[in-house]
């Protein structure tokens, strides 16, 4: 089996002690390139394209483990296997100590044991750095899955007698956490709250930011705040918590009343949910959608209420449904072509909404760009 070249950098100011590690390269017969540094500026330089440093801790420009701590500050810093004098063993222990692969004393090594040296160094760094991106990756999937569990909880409904369906699919082109949370909650007189926002962007921040905001939303909600004061407060927990001045956050909240007959919904700046009655998509009363969360200090949300026929059902989105791409059109699929997917839907049967979910992905050519939640609040009668 043919050995892999290895690319070494030595850095060494003494001609005589880098002739001699050139010599022993060459007798072990070695396939390798190699680069010499005659200071540590001149190592800095030359840092990137090498898989592993002999690096003498004597130089003209730097002593000691002060070069070692140099090199390896160094973004993707490659493996350093220290060269050290007969008298400076202990030296060559602290540099292991330091970060150092291994330490070799000159005059004390052969070809075999210098190449067999470098080998190690190189294989125990892509080991190393391999377990480091394992791990990072886990930590990034834990972080990942506690935060959408506290952007998508379980409805808070207990005794409730709404039937409530959610759906949840990431973006799948960015592979990044966005900020679109839901939630829903039943009160003691029996109405039923629900929100869906989506914040704009996507990150850790964001979906922290969708975290706190449906948490707070949660609490005002228990606490008897009517949804006008509760968007009002919200906004200001946005502006406080927000990592950076253009955040905005949409969102929609309904209330359904107690005896299902009839709801009271706000828009900020979210689309309008969807009225849905048998194979019907019925248009709801005129609404101004209000401002986003974040924008406008002081701003006042104004509710709309909507008779609900018997048999309704309010679908509640975020924008992803409806930004997928149709093949062979510049536009967006927007929200009269999501009606007309919908109504073929509801003709073909009562399960409809992870095939309408499935047929926007499919049209889309693939995962959507952008996340997408769905909440579905569907009459008990």
């Amino acid at each position: 089996m043919r050995t892999r070249t290895v690319r070494v950098l030595l850095v060494e100011d003494d001609d005589g002690d880098a002739l001699l590690v050139e010599a022993l390269l060459e007798e072990a017969r070695a396939p390798f390139i190699l680069t010499r540094a005659r200071s540590l500026a001149e190592a800095e330089r030359l840092l990137s394209d090498a898989e592993c440093v002999l690096l003498d801790l004597g130089l003209p420009d730097s002593q000691g483990l002060d070069s070692l701590h140099r090199l390896l500050s160094k973004p993707d810093a490659p493996a350093i296997l220290v060269l050290t004098g007969l008298n400076d063993e202990r030296e060559g222990i602290d540099a292991v100590s330091a970060g150092a692969e291994d330490y070799l004393i000159k005059g004390q090594v052969d070809g075999e044991l210098l190449l067999r040296g470098v080998r190690y160094a190189v294989e125990r760094r892509r080991a190393d750095d391999a377990q480091f991106q394992l791990r990072e990756a886990k930590l990034l999937a834990a972080e990942r899955s506690r935060l959408e569990r506290g952007l998508l909880p379980p409805p808070l409904l207990k005794s409730s007698d709404l039937d409530i369906e959610v759906r949840y699919q990431p973006g799948g082109q960015r592979m990044l956490l966005g900020g679109d949370f839901y939630d829903a909650v039943g009160l003691p007189d029996g109405s039923v709250h629900a929100i869906i926002g989506d914040v704009c962007g996507h990150g850790p921040d964001e979906a922290a930011l969708g975290v706190c905001l449906r948490i707070a939303w949660r609490a005002l909600v228990l606490a008897g705040e009517p949804p006008e004061k509760a968007l009002r407060t919200l906004d200001q927990v946005l502006v406080a918590e927000r990592h950076g001045e253009g955040i905005f956050t949409t969102a929609c909240v309904v209330t359904v009343a107690p005896d299902r007959r009839s709801a009271r919904y706000f828009l900020a700046g979210h689309p309008e949910p969807l009225l849905v009655v048998g194979q019907q998509i019925l248009d709801l009363p005129q609404s101004k959608i209000g401002v986003p969360l974040g924008v406008l200090p002081d701003y006042a949300w104004t509710g709309v209420d909507v008779p609900l026929p018997p048999g309704w059902q309010l679908v509640c989105y975020t924008d992803g449904l409806i930004e997928g791409r149709v093949p062979g059109e510049s536009d967006r699929l927007g929200v009269e072509r999501l009606c007309d997917i919908l109504r073929g839907h509801l003709r073909r049967g009562s399960d409809w909404l992870d095939p309408l979910i499935a047929e926007v992905t499919e049209l889309n050519g693939g995962e959507l760009d952008d996340d997408m939640a769905v909440l579905l609040l569907k009459d008990p009668r």
